[in-house]
């Protein structure tokens, strides 16, 4: 190789070093633009939660503390009517009995919005205590398994119970399901939760491409905030099947 060669031959070298030094650059540039464009994403439908959370907590207590008292106190004073007339007795006892039904459907919105039981005692106590009182209300079987004591992070618990609370929610208004079953199982450094009904199922990509209605992007996005990720598996006539898979 004589020198003229040789010179090209290091021009291209350095041509090429540079033009591979501009590639890596502009990748790594786009990498981390995309990773911070992500973390900003997941900031925030996390601020977006917490600010709901807070307001449902607000509502609660709202709910039990002040609007409670005041019919059952509403209530007492009805009772403490003196008449002795039976049309005026009978008004009293269906006063009595419909301040009752709203104390009771009170009860139920602020236990809704925020339950007692996953504040004092976790997310496995509250998912069973969700369960029993909705096969009440619906005559829906649900079958609730969870092999394994849940530990987790108040954040996770509340977004678990919401995802469950979202899917009951939409196989009762939606899939004229008779059964549900909700698996909890942890294996190492993930959670799984799993669901699954007998009802007349959906196409689920052309309803996340022509209406991603607001409980499909609830569950999305609270899958995403932490970190997981979700699969529907669903046909027309063969029910639905969720499958969350969140690192713990």
């Amino acid at each position: 190789m004589d020198t003229s060669e040789a010179k090209l031959y290091d021009s291209l070298l350095i041509v090429v070093a540079v033009v591979g030094i501009i590639l890596l650059y502009y990748i790594i540039t786009i990498i981390r633009y995309q990773r911070r464009s992500l973390r900003m994403h997941k900031e925030k439908i996390q601020a977006e939660i917490d600010t709901l959370e807070k307001e449902r907590k607000r509502i609660a207590s709202d709910l039990h503390d002040e609007l409670g008292p005041l019919l059952s106190a509403v209530k007492l004073q009805i009772n403490s009517l003196d008449t002795n007339d039976p049309g005026d007795q009978e008004i009293i006892g269906k006063s009595s009995t419909h301040i009752d039904s709203i104390i009771r459907k009170l009860r139920e919105i602020s236990n809704n919005l925020m339950p007692n039981t996953l504040v004092r005692k976790g997310l496995q106590k509250a998912i069973e205590e969700f369960v029993n009182n909705n096969q009440q209300i619906y005559g829906l079987q649900i079958k609730f398994i969870c092999e394994k004591e849940l530990h987790l992070d108040q954040h996770k618990e509340i977004n678990i119970y919401r995802i469950i609370q979202e899917i009951l929610h939409n196989t009762v208004k939606h899939a004229e399901a008779t059964w549900l079953m909700i698996k909890i199982v942890i294996e190492e450094d993930r959670l799984l939760l799993m669901t699954a009904d007998n009802g007349k199922g959906f196409n689920y990509f052309t309803k996340v491409r022509d209406n991603p209605g607001l409980g499909l992007r609830n569950l999305q996005s609270r899958a995403e905030v932490m970190g997981g990720e979700l699969s529907c598996q669903s046909e027309p006539g063969k029910g639905t099947m969720y499958t969350f898979e969140i690192p713990v």
